[in-house]
């Protein structure tokens, strides 16, 4: 099927960058999303009573663990919420997921207002922390949380950005700096916005056309999807980028029953070339109620 791609604002930049990153998710081997289905991802780090970090990537369920939030920047302060988890052993636990073939994401955004890029000197100087807190960078002054384990990639969760901040300048910084962040480690750049086409918090970052992967927030936004997920935006998400794989966001807090889901959603979302699983929202409500176990085998 003959796609026509979307071109992003700046067209010789992105476009190389996509080959690239393109290039790169082929020779990835387990730890990379592209071209499979049957993924199953989960955030981690909203509940202290979530298990660790290790016990998350052991259990065999998730493909990827994105750790949430960093919800304070923008300001010259930064700020990594975990709910109460210890950062002692992290980086041991980072480093076993990533043997076991499990990449763990940092998302930036989530649902406080500690957070804005009005800039694009913030957004750079977002990017300097992100890498050299969590990613290659050494800067002598920096405090690195982990140690010396890198985290996989960025996750954009931006509940309360607006269109004129500047996410693609950080996006296009990061894949810049990252596509190959040392010892052949890849930069897996996502997205998990709302529903409703297009979510402009995050349009002009996305428009750039050098995500890896989106999750949209069916689950979680019943203003776009009263009753859960909604096939017409799922279309319009899967069109506009033909080569990012889409994600089905499902909230194991409001629960819709795996049947459902097998029956009628993802032989909807499965249609689309483009379809790459299911992301989970959240490790907590995930582990009481064994939803990521129970569609594991359908997704």
């Amino acid at each position: 099927m003959a796609f026509t791609r979307r071109r992003p604002s700046s067209v010789v930049v992105a476009a190389a960058l996509l080959s690239v990153l393109e290039l790169c998710s082929l020779l990835a081997g387990p730890a990379s999303a592209q071209g499979k289905t049957g993924q199953v991802t989960v955030f981690w780090g909203r509940h202290k009573d979530e298990g660790s970090l290790r016990e998350a990537c052991d259990s065999g369920l998730y493909s990827m663990v994105i750790m949430s939030f960093l919800d304070a920047y923008g300001r010259g302060t930064y700020d990594l919420d975990l709910s109460g988890h210890s950062l002692a052993g992290m980086g041991d636990a980072i480093k076993r997921c990533q043997f076991l073939g499990v990449p763990v994401s940092i998302s930036i955004g989530g649902f406080g207002a500690g957070y804005s890029l009005p800039t694009n000197q913030s957004a750079l100087a977002l990017f300097d922390h992100l890498w050299n807190t969590y990613f290659g960078g050494s800067l002598n002054d920096t405090r690195r949380l982990f140690g010396d384990a890198w985290l996989d990639g960025v996750d954009m969760f931006l509940e309360h950005a607006t269109p004129a901040e500047h996410y693609s300048t950080l996006a296009l910084q990061l894949a810049k700096h990252n596509i190959r962040a040392g010892d052949g480690k890849l930069l897996h750049l996502t997205a998990t916005p709302r529903c409703r086409f297009p979510d402009g918090r995050v349009k002009e970052a996305l428009d750039t056309g050098i995500f890896e992967r989106i999750h949209v927030r069916f689950y979680d936004d019943p203003g776009c999807a009263a009753g859960g997920f909604s096939a017409a935006e799922w279309d319009r998400w899967t069109a506009a980028y033909p080569f990012t794989k889409i994600y089905v966001w499902h909230s194991s807090l409001r629960y819709t029953a795996p049947a459902t889901l097998r029956r009628a959603v993802l032989p909807v979302a499965q249609k689309a070339a483009n379809y790459g699983g299911v992301m989970l929202w959240d490790r907590y409500f995930d582990k009481r109620s064994n939803y990521s176990g129970s569609i594991k085998n359908w997704v």
